[in-house]
């Protein structure tokens, strides 16, 4: 052993007693040392704050059936230059800050400690037993700069990302589906999406009984209600302005909040905006009495006050929101089959929010390769640790 505190390290020598076996990493057959390789090292736990390093002349055997191989040793992965120790705490260190940030505790270079990263999830992937997706859940995320995006499948009964895509097309979800066997694919009870055609038609070639299973989510379909009071209030606004009149003016997220959730601070001049009864007003109240669907037990009452709203919706004379309720019309089945399996996107959406966070962190993925590591590693719900001998206590 040799101890330097100028540098900074600990250097450790390995050697294995003289005749011992070692078996095959092959076949596991016990052998004499044929010879050794040059000296490896590899990174372990600091020491009293200094860097350790492990080496090792690493003994070769030679086998009848497989020739002459290197032996494996038992602190370290094949391949790896890190003892199984400081793996594990590199990915402890790995997903509590980003890459950088792991690359500068650990002391090691960005390359270094992304690869970690990358070894964890080929590591947890392999580890995997036979997926099981009962309930799942398809969305989309943007990926980088420009109209680049992803797609990624979702455990809704884990909360976990199971799959990610490059690109939103059908042929993206298909290939998904065609890693799945067709008991597998039959094994799907219910898929929450959005009302996005390429992922409709993908579910229904690949998926048997689609239409009975598929629910579209309420919360994309609330965010077109909003779109649609959004776009009334712009038109009456600019309507207002032209006469002078600035009612309007700054009250645009006023009318997005749900009626439950407004802030104390809106409360007085909301409704005073109420009781001009505006047309953004009636907007309003169309797509807060939209959101009250939902809180129906039974298909068969959803479906008659369904049927109300959409003659109210139709009958508004506000041309957004009857654009609307034909969207949710055109999709009607999928929107009721909530009632059958009472899913939404909700884990989605929240994994969403930490996969954002993510993206913050690594100001963007320009390699989309490394958009689906960083999500998998964080968001995979996979067993990341290299085999380590337990630890006493």
């Amino acid at each position: 052993m040799d101890l330097s505190v100028k540098e900074q390290r600990i250097d450790v020598w390995l050697e294995h007693v003289e005749g011992v076996a070692f078996p095959c990493p092959q076949c596991g057959k016990k052998l004499s040392v044929y010879d050794h390789k040059e000296e490896r090292e590899w990174r372990h736990l600091d020491t009293m704050q200094l860097q350790t390093w492990v080496h090792a002349k690493m003994p070769r055997v030679e086998c009848h059936d497989h020739g002459v191989k290197q032996v494996e040793v038992s602190w370290a992965e094949a391949g790896s230059r890190f003892t199984r120790f400081f793996e594990r705490f590199a990915i402890d260190v790995s997903q509590e800050t980003d890459t950088k940030g792991a690359s500068k505790i650990l002391r090691l270079s960005w390359d270094e400690a992304w690869h970690i990263q990358e070894r964890a999830v080929i590591r947890g992937q392999a580890r995997k037993p036979p997926l099981v997706l009962r309930l799942m859940g398809v969305d989309e995320k943007a990926v980088g700069h420009g109209q680049q995006y992803a797609t990624l499948v979702y455990n809704l009964e884990k909360g976990t990302v199971e799959w990610v895509g490059e690109e939103r097309k059908k042929e993206t979800l298909d290939l998904f589906f065609q890693s799945l066997s067709r008991e597998q694919r039959a094994a799907i009870e219910g898929l929450a999406l959005d009302m996005w055609d390429p992922f409709i038609s993908s579910i229904q070639e690949h998926v048997p009984g689609a239409m009975e299973k598929m629910v579209f989510d309420r919360f994309h379909i609330m965010k077109h209600a909003n779109v649609g009071v959004d776009t009334v209030r712009k038109s009456e606004n600019r309507e207002l302005w032209k006469e002078g009149d600035p009612t309007l003016k700054g009250s645009k997220y006023i009318w997005l909040y749900r009626g439950e959730n407004l802030p104390d601070r809106y409360q007085d001049r909301f409704a005073a905006l109420q009781a001009l009864h505006l047309r953004t007003g009636r907007a309003y109240a169309l797509k807060e009495a939209l959101a009250e669907l939902w809180d129906y037990q039974s298909p068969g009452w959803a479906r008659s006050y369904w049927k109300r709203w959409y003659f109210w919706a139709t009958h508004s004379r506000l041309e957004p929101m009857k654009r609307v309720a034909a969207m949710i019309k055109d999709h009607l089945p999928g929107v009721l089959n909530f009632f059958t399996h009472r899913i939404t996107n909700a884990v989605a959406e929240g994994l969403n929010s930490k996969i954002a966070t993510i993206q913050k962190m690594a100001y963007g993925f320009r390699n989309k390769s490394h958009f689906r590591t960083a999500v998998l590693f964080r968001c995979g719900g996979l067993d990341l640790y290299p085999e380590t001998h337990p630890i006493p206590g």
